[in-house]
């Protein structure tokens, strides 16, 4: 009995926790509300695995590496560990995406300089009209 592909798929899982423990980006960021999308998302896709095996269209390959411990009909042991593994791999991948994208959209220093001048610029502008009308208005 192989545990080759079971022993890739924990390592693979555990890499993944690391990844999220140093970037703070799934489960050490919100561990409810990461808990909860792990197993609405595993759930699913076991559910869509479930569909596809009672129609025909998904069949268990033999393998060596696989340990050959099956949970049901053409369901082996592997596949809630490897839908785990997609689920957290996706969301680590999302997260991460996510925020390298946030900080690439914050404007630089030297643009944030630019625009507090123009601001001011635009505040003294406004300053100086409003004392025109007002010495206008006194004549």
């Amino acid at each position: 009995m192989g545990i080759v592909y079971l022993a890739v798929l924990l390592i693979g899982t555990m890499c993944m926790l690391l990844l999220d423990h140093r970037f703070r980006l799934f489960f050490w960021r919100d561990a409810r509300a990461a808990a909860i999308v792990t197993a609405v998302g595993v759930l699913f896709l076991l559910g869509w695995d479930l569909a596809g095996i009672g129609l025909g269209i998904f069949l268990r390959g033999e393998g060596a590496i696989a340990t050959g411990v099956m949970l049901g009909p053409q369901l082996p042991l592997e596949e809630p560990v490897f839908l785990l593994f997609l689920v957290l791999c996706t969301m680590v991948l999302y997260t991460g995406a996510r925020r390298i994208l946030a900080r690439s959209m914050l404007p630089r220093e030297g643009d944030r300089r630019l625009e507090s001048r123009r601001l001011e610029d635009q505040r003294l502008e406004d300053q100086r009209l409003e004392d025109r009308r007002l010495q206008k208005k006194n004549l």
